[in-house]
């Protein structure tokens, strides 16, 4: 049996704890996100309340406002942050993303009024560009091979942890404490963070070569002179002399290489499956799942106490994703949640639909539909894009590519958060979901017939992967237009 020093140090073998306290590190700005998306649902009641804190009952106009503004700045910024991460270092953006957040929550904790709610919202939206570019790129910039897709499945991890947080805390404590709570989540993160080293690849791009080794020394537990980080140096110095050789890398460069657009293509389209799957209309719609099947069955929860059960099954699904995404692999993790989100989707929408016609049907489905959802996206189809995106390209595009990607996906999450209302009351939330279900179907479908597995492979490995695909398939048109010329 392991004594607690000698299991500690076995798994620290390969700087493993190491790697883990920094990638937590690096997530708390994206936990304070969470708890900042997260907070408008306990406080909504109370914002609206005659006797609440606000001087004045906040409408419904602007709470919708403030819901949708979050995801508007990135649709605008998301170029500025992708430079800024290659120009000024992952480090610098990460505590960039903290002031936002610590700038957002101040002008709420001074003023309720809705010129301050929306003008700190509007704020924590380069929060949210910022924190979705670059944390992905430093969690796979610390990464060992072996932990990759576990720490990248940090982010989602840490956002839903963010949101079960400001639940319970929304739940059990009054407005101000809370506010005070959220607010010095930041302000700690950005005097911790100092201390904290930049990613090796962001020194050696600098010409930083022995502050590089210092910190994948301490990245792996090992010393400064040991004959693997010295191979893993000398391939970042290869990797940036080939970049420095190349020209600037840009929108345009990615669409001009056949090889990296492919891979462009699929990350974008993952990431656009992922944000346009009905994940956040299953959580605004969660309050009256459980009302309506409280009907039936025995199910008496407030709604702040539905929003906790909410988040508990969130955070487990990201905790199972952290498990098992290098047990799995990335491809079929997503498609197998994917699927999965699409039956739960599916079976939600059938049951809306029978009982709008007056049949009755178990209250315990929808309930059950709505966890399984909530469930299989927190373990797969909302991690592991943002893994998949970090591994696809190479540190010369990784920025670029990233912030485009981000911004389409901002515009989604937008546009979906304000076109809810009329879209529901057009066609019933029956068909909503119905629509949403198809959306998971074909992302699984697109998820196993072109999207590679990138578990444990290098981006060259990768790219090889695509270029053969993409012979192939030029073979068989080759030989599908030889057959027609025959005809």
């Amino acid at each position: 049996m392991l004594l607690p020093t000698q299991w500690l140090r076995k798994l620290n073998s390969g700087g493993i704890l190491n790697q883990f306290f920094m990638a937590l590190m690096v997530t708390i700005p994206v936990l304070n996100f969470g708890m900042l998306l997260g907070w408008q649902s306990p406080m909504t009641p109370l914002l609206q309340s005659p006797d609440g804190p606000a001087p004045e009952p906040i409408s419904d106009e602007v709470i919708s406002w403030m819901a949708s503004l979050t995801f508007f700045a990135p649709i605008f910024c998301g170029f500025l942050m992708g430079k800024l991460v290659d120009r000024v270092g992952r480090k610098m953006v990460t505590m960039l993303t903290s002031l936002f957040l610590l700038i957002s929550w101040s002008i709420t904790l001074f003023s309720l009024r809705p010129w301050a709610l929306i003008m700190s919202r509007a704020v924590a939206g380069f929060a949210c560009a910022s924190c979705y570019i670059v944390t992905p790129l430093y969690l796979k910039e610390i990464a060992s091979d072996n932990v990759r897709g576990a720490l990248g499945s940090l982010f989602i991890l840490s956002q839903n942890l963010g949101y079960l947080v400001v639940y319970i805390i929304g739940d059990l404590l009054s407005f101000p404490v809370v506010m005070w709570i959220c607010t010095a989540v930041p302000i700690l993160h950005l005097l911790a963070f100092i201390a904290m080293p930049e990613t090796p690849v962001f020194l050696v791009k600098q010409g930083k070569n022995q502050e590089a080794r210092a910190a994948l020394a301490w990245l792996r537990n090992t010393t400064t002179d040991d004959k693997n980080l010295e191979e893993i140096v000398q391939q970042l110095e290869r990797e940036e002399e080939f970049t420095r050789s190349t020209k600037t890398a840009s929108f345009k460069c990615i669409i001009k290489d056949k090889t990296t657009f492919q891979a462009f293509r699929i990350a974008l389209n993952v990431m656009i499956s992922q944000e346009t799957c009905g994940y956040l209309v299953v959580l605004s719609y969660a309050g009256s799942i459980f009302e309506q099947a409280s009907e039936s069955i025995n199910l008496r929860l407030s709604p702040n106490k539905q929003t906790i059960v909410v988040g508990v099954i969130q955070l487990l699904g990201s905790i199972v994703a952290s498990c098992i995404v290098e047990k799995t692999g990335r491809k079929w993790l997503l498609a197998g949640t994917s699927f999965a989100t699409g039956v739960s989707m599916l079976s939600l929408g059938a049951w809306f639909y029978v009982t709008s016609l007056s049949i009755w049907l178990p209250g315990w489905l929808p309930v059950m539909s709505m966890c399984l959802c909530i469930f299989a996206d927190a373990a797969g189809y909302q991690p592991v894009p943002y893994v998949i995106t970090s591994e696809l390209f190479t540190f010369q595009y990784r920025g670029i590519a990233t912030s485009v990607i981000t911004t389409a996906t901002a515009f989604s999450d937008f546009m979906q958060t304000k076109l809810y209302d009329p879209v529901l009351k057009l066609l019933g939330i029956q068909w909503v979901f119905i629509i949403f279900s198809f959306v998971c179907f074909l992302g699984c479908f697109y998820t196993i017939m072109w999207v590679p597995e990138t578990k444990d492979r290098t981006v060259e490995e990768i790219y090889a992967l695509l270029e053969d695909g993409r012979k192939k398939q030029n073979s068989r048109d080759a030989e599908t237009a030889k057959e027609v010329s025959r005809l």
